[in-house]
C-alpha cells in the first residue's frame, strides 16, 4: 500500500514539447561487407524494421515502435504522444569523445 500510494503520485512526463523535443535512443543495424548471404541479411533487416516485427518489440520492451504506425503496448499508448527530438545521430558521435572526457574529468560513473 506505501508503494501504490507512492507510484500514484507519478506521471509520465516528455521534457522538451515547446522546442526541440524529447530525446529517443537509437539502435543501428548494418550488414558487413564481406558478409557471405547478403541477400538473406537484407531480407532480414527490411523483417526487423516491418510493422511484425516492432509490434514484438515494442511489446516486449514496453518502448514506442519505430515504425509509425505499428502496434504499440496498451501501458505505453496510455502515456500519450510526443515531439522527439529530430537531432542528427552523427552529429553526436561528433562530440562523444569530448563528452566522455569532461564526464571522466568529472568523476561520472
Amino acid at each position: 500500500p506505501e508503494e501504490r500510494a507512492v507510484a500514484e503520485k507519478i506521471g509520465v512526463f516528455f521534457p522538451n514539447q515547446q522546442d526541440r523535443g524529447t530525446h529517443v535512443n537509437i539502435s543501428g543495424a548494418g550488414i558487413l561487407k564481406t558478409a557471405p548471404n547478403k541477400d538473406a541479411a537484407i531480407q532480414f533487416l527490411e523483417f526487423l524494421s516491418g510493422p511484425e516485427a516492432q509490434a514484438i518489440f515494442a511489446q516486449s520492451n514496453n518502448e514506442y515502435p519505430v515504425l509509425p504506425g505499428a502496434e504499440i503496448d496498451s501501458l505505453v499508448a496510455s502515456f500519450g504522444t510526443f515531439k522527439e527530438d529530430t537531432i542528427n545521430a552523427a552529429s553526436i558521435g561528433r562530440v562523444t569523445p569530448d563528452a566522455l572526457k569532461v564526464m571522466d574529468r568529472a568523476g561520472w560513473k
